[in-house]
């Protein structure tokens, strides 16, 4: 019963850290910035084989991220895509198309 009742704190434990990568609000001035940024300092992009591209997943420790000025997340192209970045969880926080 005891390894149940682990399991299950470890399944719910691993939902709230979904759920709070997920609820990341960038505010559309920052969105704007953001954006603005990643065309202006285009980066090489990056091809990570087995890593999808979903809000919440962590990026390996081998991929690069780059600030943007004034704000908290750093960037990264992967697929020619913008990928936004939490630089202390290295989870990704908002995909750009």
């Amino acid at each position: 019963m005891r390894n149940h009742l682990s399991a299950a704190g470890i399944l719910l434990l691993a939902g709230v850290s979904a759920a709070a990568a997920q609820d990341v609000i960038i505010q559309p001035e920052q969105d704007t910035v953001i954006r603005e940024y990643a065309k202006k300092k285009p980066m090489a992009s990056i091809s990570l084989l087995g890593v999808e591209l979903n809000v919440g997943t962590a990026l390996p420790e081998t991929v690069e991220l780059y600030e943007v000025p004034d704000v908290q997340y750093r960037y990264v192209i992967v697929d020619g895509r913008t990928v936004l970045v939490d630089p202390s969880t290295r989870k990704i926080v908002k995909v750009y198309d």
